[in-house]
């Protein structure tokens, strides 16, 4: 049985490394920062992008923060599924306060430690609809996270998304 077992989905995300304005408007005075295992998994990830002339994805807060919550949840349950607890990525982003325009995910679960996280990577870019995520020039931002469960498996969510532009006053 393959252990790097892959879906995908829509979802969206955004980063930026000041504090988070969360859903209800206050503050989150604890600066964004990635963790170690998400920042290679987000260089690997835009590496794939630049070897076809794509920008650079853009790692957004509250993305990171409903990819990290799904992550956990899945870890959790045991379950590695887009719709859970009847949400989808685009309820889970919108409530996580990230107005988006465009959304998709790619999951992934492994065994710990195995496969390495260039190993996620290739199995995202061998299947055609994660790698249609990944390389999507309609996306701009993402956020990732990664949970373990007690045994042993190792639960990724990637969300992509591309924030809704404000209406422009009319006169």
């Amino acid at each position: 049985m393959n252990r790097a077992l892959l879906q995908s989905s829509l979802l969206l995300l955004l980063g930026c490394a000041a504090p988070m304005v969360l859903a209800d408007g206050k503050k989150d005075n604890n600066p964004f920062e990635m963790t170690k295992e998400e920042q290679g998994l987000f260089d690997l990830l835009n590496k794939e992008r630049a070897h076809k002339d794509l920008p650079a994805l853009r790692p957004n807060p509250l993305l990171f923060q409903a990819a990290r919550r799904h992550s956990a949840n899945m870890a959790k349950q045991r379950k590695m599924e887009h719709l859970l607890d009847g949400k989808r990525p685009s309820q889970r982003i919108a409530a996580a306060g990230y107005n988006w325009a465009k959304v998709s995910e790619n999951l992934a679960i492994a065994e710990v430690d195995e496969p390495p996280l260039t190993a996620i990577v290739k199995g995202w870019m061998d299947s055609k609809t994660h790698r249609e995520n990944l390389l999507d020039k309609g996306v701009t931002e993402t956020g990732l996270g990664i949970a373990r469960n007690d045994k042993g498996e190792i639960y990724y969510t990637q969300v992509f998304a591309r924030p809704r532009r404000p209406a422009k006053p009319s006169n």
